[in-house]
């Protein structure tokens, strides 16, 4: 019984990280219908500074929810105004611009901080379940994961904000003509996403660490969950996630972390191919 609860929580911690890698990333692209290539480098940052925050004497939990979120939104802000708002409705060219500032992100950190792996303790310890010790980080994790589908889903429902956010995103040439600024909305926009994709940062760095390079670590399994889930940014992240960190992690538990990763792939392939139009273009119609 211990065993088969260890498994659950194992599951939920691996649904709640796909979620929170994700978030970020589904709010733009949903919106915005942008694809933020940069996305891993993103979290690269908001690992970099909880990290290196904490280290020069800021307490840890005021680094993760308060310093890498403010820093990557702001970051994102000004990344939308200089580069990306030249670029809506061309896709091809804002992809390629968001690589090329990912390879610029991933030198001028490398630059400054050099190639080496750097970290913090996992805080809170660990769970004793009977023979077994869960980390109490995991239900860290759970709760953010929660908590932050939770709140987008309230806003965009019950707010003023999130219904100019939704006109926006399915009519932005009626939501114009009514008077709503568009170009306004785009950065709040792209700047809580990035807030979102910091704290996701900041919340994996004491499991991780931090280096250069973290990003192709991450980069694919959001992109995965995105794509898969489709562009409804709550009904698309959390039935991508629910079903690919449940296959990914049975099979972590059934073969290895290596065979879980492979399965996580095959089963987007898989999904990809019976459901072309994604898992909200096909089941989770016009939902939010």
């Amino acid at each position: 019984m211990d065993y088969v609860l260890i498994i659950v929580l194992e599951m939920l911690r691996a649904i709640s990280w796909l979620v929170l890698l994700a978030s970020g990333l589904a709010i733009i692209f949903g919106m915005m219908r942008v694809i933020n290539f940069a996305h891993g480098e993103f979290l690269m940052l908001g690992g970099y500074i909880t990290i290196m925050t904490h280290n020069a004497g800021v307490p840890l939990w005021i680094s993760i929810l308060v310093l890498a979120p403010l820093t990557v939104g702001l970051f994102g802000v000004l990344v939308e105004r200089l580069i990306i708002r030249h670029l809506y409705g061309r896709i091809i060219d804002s992809l390629l611009a968001t690589w090329g500032r990912s390879l610029l992100m991933i030198g001028g950190i490398t630059l400054i901080f050099g190639n080496t792996v750097q970290g913090v303790s996992t805080p809170l310890g660990g769970l004793a379940i009977g023979d077994y010790q869960v980390p109490l980080y995991n239900f860290v994790l759970i709760g953010f994961a929660i908590a932050i589908m939770a709140t987008t889903w309230a806003v965009l429902k019950f707010t003023k904000a999130g219904l100019i956010a939704r006109a926006t995103m399915q009519n932005p040439d009626m939501a114009e003509t009514l008077g709503i600024r568009t170009t306004w909305v785009y950065m709040t926009t792209f700047g809580i996403g990035s807030a979102v994709t910091g704290l996701a940062g900041g919340l994996v760095a004491p499991l991780t660490g931090v280096v250069p390079s973290m990003s192709v670590n991450f980069v694919g399994q959001s992109f995965i969950t995105v794509i898969t889930g489709g562009a409804s940014m709550i009904a698309g992240t959390l039935s991508a996630s629910t079903l690919l960190g449940t296959i990914s992690q049975g099979m972590t538990f059934a073969t290895g972390p290596v065979y879980g990763d492979a399965a996580l792939l095959l089963a987007a392939l898989v999904l990809l191919r019976v459901l072309p139009q994604d898992i909200t273009g096909r089941i989770f119609k016009k939902s939010l």
